[in-house]
């Protein structure tokens, strides 16, 4: 009688082990799943405001934003300067990684009133920038603007110039590749920030 009572008590906790394990998994996959979906949205609503606003770096912080249902006017409107490689010059970092960057920021970055940093927030997000630096550098060799639209568009366009600039949209700069490059720069940061645990504290837009 002992013997058959152990048996059961064995069988009984081996089966809820199981049954949390089982559990455990459903959620991972669940997570996944959901990662994958706030992935593909900010990949979708980059491109689409590219296509329709263009200013490639408040393009990817206005998908990224609203993915998390962070709005940050103050975020949005300081990104102006930074299209183009900045200020349309094309040398410096795309504009999209630039923006993105900048959302990193805002969720995970030293703070006015801790100036010191005595935590070492600043470093933290280092990492996490050349996380992100290394999908750019993987897909188009470069985070500079002149060096992808060289890989994208076959050459470099002198933005400033007007002739120069309706050149760039008549190869297709904003009905194609610029928001392909701005929707996988929202993708990629968006897949760091779940990966990072970074999510607001209100959870994502349902919508």
């Amino acid at each position: 009688m002992q013997e058959s009572s152990c048996l059961w008590i064995h069988s009984f906790f081996v089966t809820r082990q199981r049954g949390n394990k089982s559990k455990k998994e459903r959620r991972k996959i669940l997570e996944k799943s959901k990662a994958s979906e706030a992935a593909e949205k900010a990949y979708q609503l980059g491109k689409e405001y590219e296509k329709t606003y263009r200013g490639c770096s408040q393009c990817v912080i206005a998908a990224l934003q609203d993915v998390l249902d962070v709005r940050n006017d103050d975020v949005f409107k300081a990104a102006t300067s930074l299209a183009g490689g900045i200020g349309l010059t094309c040398d410096s970092g795309c504009g999209a990684y630039t923006g993105a960057v900048l959302v990193l920021g805002s969720l995970l970055g030293r703070e006015r009133n801790k100036f010191s940093d005595p935590e070492g927030v600043r470093f933290k997000t280092h990492q996490l920038v050349r996380k992100f630096r290394e999908k750019f550098i993987q897909e188009y060799g470069s985070v500079v603007c002149r060096d992808i639209q060289n890989k994208i568009l076959g050459r470099y366009y002198y933005l400033p110039d007007p002739q120069e600039f309706q050149k760039f949209h008549d190869a297709g700069a904003h009905d194609i590749h610029c928001p392909e490059v701005v929707g996988k720069a929202a993708k990629w940061m968006m897949e760091i920030l779940w990966e990072e645990n970074l999510l607001p504290t209100g959870g994502l837009n349902p919508s």
